[in-house]
């Protein structure tokens, strides 16, 4: 449910997004009029095949990384996926486009999407839950969660444990918040980065990370203890960086404090 919302919080798509959106849909014959400026959201079955959701075929066409791009693409059951499959989606999220090489011919499709995935803690479902004991050993544990490779969960930025419900959590109605409200906030930061940097924090290069995220000392000493305890590599470090700056727009922050980016180290850890 949360990430089929995602797309309405999303910042409203610039005419160059949406030309470019169309024209990958339209290679598919899937894109409607009514569809215009409106952010695509795939959700691919696990089952799905790699053409599926790679492309290809004898007259490469685009798959569902491409159709997602600048939207949103949703992988339920993350696991589940074929390992070959997984592995692919290294390149998109590095560099927003995939490359599809064939006997005949090689097509190149632009691919630069929101990636939402989702697993259980175990096979069985019931790891942490309150009332329900979990029938899995550690050994299943740890092979279920490593069909996902280490690198893979490096390029994901936010990684958050959803928790079971209680019974009496589940029956308490919620003050839920609109997805217009938070669109606004997610408008607001945008406007911050545009006007800063011209592009948004996800597009920002090495150089321009040192300019624009600079640390006060405090900061500093948390990143360092972060990059000793969680072992970053060289590229969780930008991301977290690029992650903290992008907390501190949505605050309305010009400058990234240890609040800011002790969050965006938070959510690194998450799914530990």
């Amino acid at each position: 449910m949360l990430a089929a919302r995602f797309p309405g919080i999303l910042p409203a798509m610039s005419e160059d997004e949406a030309l470019e959106a169309a024209a990958v849909q339209s290679l598919n014959g899937g894109f409607r009029f009514e569809h215009w400026k409106r952010r695509p959201f795939r959700a691919p079955h696990h089952t799905a095949s790699a053409v599926a959701l790679v492309g290809g075929g004898g007259n490469p066409r685009p798959g569902e990384i491409s159709l997602a791009h600048h939207g949103v693409l949703f992988l339920d059951e993350l696991p589940e996926f074929s390992r070959q499959v997984l592995e692919v989606l290294r390149e998109p999220l590095e560099t927003g486009r995939i490359t599809i090489s064939r006997a005949a011919r090689q097509a190149d499709f632009p691919a630069r999407f929101q990636l939402v995935a989702a697993m259980n803690p175990c096979p069985c479902g019931y790891l942490g839950h309150p009332t329900q004991a979990c029938r899995d050993t550690p050994d299943q544990i740890t092979r279920y969660r490593g069909r996902i490779s280490g690198p893979l969960l490096d390029r994901i930025d936010i990684q958050i444990s959803v928790p079971a419900l209680t019974q009496d959590e589940l029956m308490q109605a919620g003050a839920g918040e609109a997805s217009v409200a938070i669109r606004e906030r997610v408008q607001a930061a945008r406007g911050r980065q545009m006007a800063r940097q011209g592009k948004p924090n996800a597009a920002l290069g090495t150089q321009e990370i040192d300019r624009h995220c600079m640390l006060d000392a405090a900061s500093e000493a948390l990143l360092k203890q972060a990059i000793v305890r969680l072992n970053l590599s060289a590229r969780a470090y930008h991301r977290v960086l690029k992650l903290a700056r992008s907390v501190a727009d949505l605050a309305g922050s010009d400058a990234i404090t240890s609040s800011h980016l002790a969050e965006a180290i938070q959510y690194r850890r998450g799914a530990a």
